[in-house]
């Protein structure tokens, strides 16, 4: 048990420690103009095993955001009975606005939402994600309350749109020069906000 508690430890290191250089990379340089390979090297990894942790360069942007996404159905299939989407995920959301203070300013600009900011390709990453992160909220609100499937798609769209605003303005406001902590501050009572607002609409 303790060797397979260690190997857990040392593959999340090793996958952060890739995602972290392919941050920095991608702020010195741009998204198009670093490689896989580049990556590799520069995080003292074989390149085969950075595909073992992101099977594609995109991922190396968006992988997090599946994380979110998974988070977030769980939270809406698991949440109490009178609790409406919007709430059950606003603890979580505003989380991830304050984790934002944490981004360490080297590798702010390797960022999905400046990358999305400054490059067409990954903003089409980002609006498939979001995209994909709506249609799978959608699923998780119709498991979970007699809805028409219009009704659970419109309501997807709109959550998955608060990670949209979260990816955009960030990205945004890091162009115009802005810190991780400044942004975290300034964000934090919009989410909250929609959020409120979205708990009104969503709440049956």
């Amino acid at each position: 048990m303790a060797g397979t508690g260690l190997r857990d430890l040392k593959k999340a290191r090793t996958r952060r420690l890739i995602a972290e250089t392919a941050a920095r990379l991608f702020a010195d340089r741009g998204y198009e103009r670093v490689t896989v390979s580049e990556i590799a090297r520069e995080a003292e990894v074989a390149e085969q095993t950075l595909y073992n942790y992101f099977p594609t360069k995109e991922q190396l942007v968006t992988d997090r955001e599946q994380q979110i996404q998974d988070r977030l159905s769980d939270l809406i299939r698991s949440r109490p009975a009178g609790t409406s989407p919007a709430a059950a995920i606003r603890d979580f959301v505003l989380q991830t606005v304050s984790e934002i203070r944490g981004v360490p300013p080297e590798i702010a600009r390797g960022t999905l939402g400046y990358l999305a900011a400054i490059s067409p390709a990954v903003n089409r990453l980002a609006l498939e994600l979001t995209d994909r992160q709506a249609t799978a909220l959608a699923a998780a609100i119709s498991d979970t309350i007699p809805i028409a499937p219009e009704i659970a798609r419109l309501q997807g769209i709109a959550l998955a749109g608060v990670f949209q605003i979260i990816i955009s303005e960030s990205g945004r406001r890091t162009r115009e020069g802005q810190t991780p902590a400044e942004i975290a501050d300034a964000l934090r009572p919009e989410i909250e906000n929609i959020l409120t607002e979205l708990d009104r609409w969503l709440t049956r």
